[in-house]
C-alpha cells in the first residue's frame, strides 16, 4: 500500500548550492522587454537567483517561504507565493499558481506531485517552455526520496505531457555528480498562439 505521508524531502538544497545543470541549459537570458518566470516548488530560490541573472521577473512558489521572502526583499524581481501545492484540489492550488502568470518558463526541480502534472502547461504563455527535473525509480538505492510516489517512471514525464507540449529534450537515468542519484530530465514548448490573419479586405486576391 502506498504511503500516504508527504513527500520525502530529498537531498539538503544545500548540498546542491549551484543551479541545475538541466535549468541552466534550457533558461534563456529574458527577451528585451522582460519576462516571467516561474519557479515552482521553490525551495531556497536557488533558481529564482538564476533567472534574475538573466534578467526574468519571477514568481517563486513554496508552502515554506522564509529563504524566499528573505530574498525577495534585496530583490523586487522575485515575488513570492505561499501555497501548499498539496493540499486540496491540484486545480485549484495551479489556478491560484496561473493568477501570477502566464509564464514564460515554469521551473520544477526535485519536486512530483503527479496530480499538478497535467495543469503545468497551462499557466505558460503560447511558446512558453517547461523545465523539469526530480528523481526517479532506482534513486533509492542511492539516497531520499525513496518512496516510490514521488520518483517517476521510466518515461514518465514525456508521457505525462505528450499532448500538452512539444518536446524539446528529454534524458533519465544515473549520474554520480554532484552525488550518485538517478533522475528524469525534461524540457518541452507550449503552442504558439495562431498568426493573426489581415482583415478579408487586406488579404490580396480576389
Amino acid at each position: 500500500m502506498a504511503e500516504t505521508a508527504r513527500p520525502e524531502t530529498a537531498l539538503p538544497e544545500t548540498a546542491f548550492p549551484a543551479p541545475s545543470r538541466w535549468v541552466s541549459r534550457f533558461l534563456p537570458g529574458a527577451p528585451a522587454g522582460g519576462g516571467q518566470v516561474l519557479d515552482l516548488a521553490a525551495g531556497r530560490g536557488r533558481h529564482s537567483r538564476l533567472a534574475r541573472q538573466r534578467g526574468w521577473r519571477v514568481t517563486a512558489v513554496d508552502r515554506e517561504t522564509t529563504p524566499l521572502t528573505a530574498l525577495a526583499a534585496e530583490d523586487d524581481g522575485i515575488a513570492v507565493l505561499e501555497i501548499d501545492l498539496e493540499a486540496g484540489a491540484a486545480a485549484d492550488a495551479m489556478q491560484a499558481v496561473g493568477a501570477a502568470g502566464p509564464f514564460d518558463v515554469a521551473i520544477v526541480c526535485n519536486y512530483l506531485h503527479r496530480p499538478l502534472l497535467p495543469h503545468l502547461p497551462a499557466v505558460l504563455k503560447p511558446g512558453g517552455r517547461l523545465i523539469y527535473e526530480t528523481f526517479m525509480l532506482g534513486n533509492e538505492a542511492y539516497g531520499r526520496p525513496r518512496n516510490p510516489d514521488f520518483l517517476l517512471r521510466p518515461g514518465e514525464l514525456p508521457a505525462a505531457f505528450d499532448d500538452l507540449l512539444t518536446l524539446l529534450a528529454f534524458e533519465q537515468g544515473y549520474e554520480a555528480a554532484p552525488t550518485p542519484r538517478v533522475v528524469q530530465r525534461y524540457a518541452g514548448i507550449a503552442a504558439p498562439a495562431p498568426a493573426t490573419l489581415p482583415p478579408a479586405g487586406d488579404r490580396g486576391g480576389k
